[in-house]
């Protein structure tokens, strides 16, 4: 009984609107060009679901998307990691009083939405923003540069800006588990900082950085507001743009559902195995 609000929320919110993505994708185009869901499985037509699978590979026409997502992903996802980790380490084993001041700090992003710090970006890398004035007043540029016209690079730090405190947050949380004692046993054995950290911490943590790797990888896959913002060239579109593109209206919506179903295919086999390598862990870390 105690579930039940948890449950249905689930089924509302999470199963109908996944069912019906998956409706709309295996379904037809009527003879109005409009797309007609196919509630009943034993109707379900799969001839549009494999011609976007076949497009999404290279050559195909949804290549190219796919191919800048994993690039922006990998890429957003190795600056979390090289910022977040001494960042979080940081914090959990070193900032003593100041730890509980930088937590704090950490939160603030989540105070404002994800789209106003975005927009918020827009007028620091404008063509007249402040960052083209202070790189032209010092005399790093010649003339303004442009930050928002169509550069991948651009996407992928805002990607990794974005994310990174959803990164830091369970990391940091992971980290500070360790038992310190481990690492006073390492500093005891005669190890310096350096192999204490490559012996002893980071075996550790490797659990806790796929955890928060996870929880961002998600969400940037399906990203498609931070490259019309940044961005807004179709050069540097993502699957979500896409999708978003596609799912607008038109005949093509059924085009966008498959895409987008198979986008929650790979995630959740994604979700699956890292699912998979934590039970492993716990039950080889489980005492005998």
């Amino acid at each position: 009984m105690l579930g039940s609000p948890g449950i249905i929320w689930f089924v509302l919110w999470v199963l109908v609107p996944a069912y019906t993505i998956v409706a709309v994708s295996m379904g037809y185009v009527s003879d109005s060009m409009l797309p007609v869901p196919e509630w009943n499985p034993l109707y379900w037509n799969v001839e549009t679901l494999t011609t976007v699978f076949r497009e999404m590979r290279p050559g195909g026409t949804f290549s190219r998307v796919v191919t800048n997502t994993v690039i922006y992903v990998a890429c957003a996802m190795a600056l979390c990691v090289l910022v977040g980790y001494p960042v979080a380490y940081y914090i959990a084993k070193q900032a003593g009083r100041w730890k509980a001041l930088l937590i704090v700090l950490l939160t603030i992003p989540f105070w404002t939405s994800y789209l106003m710090r975005m927009l918020a970006w827009i007028g620091l890398l404008a063509t007249d923003g402040y960052v083209n004035r202070l790189l032209v007043g010092v005399g790093l540029l010649d003339n303004p540069y442009g930050w928002l016209e169509g550069h991948g690079f651009v996407v992928v730090i805002a990607l990794a800006y974005g994310y990174l405190p959803y990164f830091i947050l369970p990391l940091l949380a992971s980290l500070d588990r360790i038992d310190d004692r481990l690492i006073d046993a390492a500093k005891d054995l005669g190890m310096n900082r350096l192999w204490t950290f490559l012996r002893v911490i980071l075996p550790l943590s490797a659990m806790p950085l796929v955890t928060a790797s996870t929880v961002v990888l998600l969400p940037m896959c399906g990203d498609y507001y931070t490259t019309t913002l940044m961005s807004g060239s179709p050069s540097t579109a993502m699957i979500g743009n896409q999708i978003q593109i596609l799912a607008q209206g038109g005949p093509q919506q059924n085009v966008g559902a498959s895409m987008a179903l198979l986008l929650q295919i790979t995630l959740i086999l994604l979700l699956s195995f890292y699912l998979y390598a934590s039970s492993k862990t716990n039950r080889t870390a489980a005492p005998v």
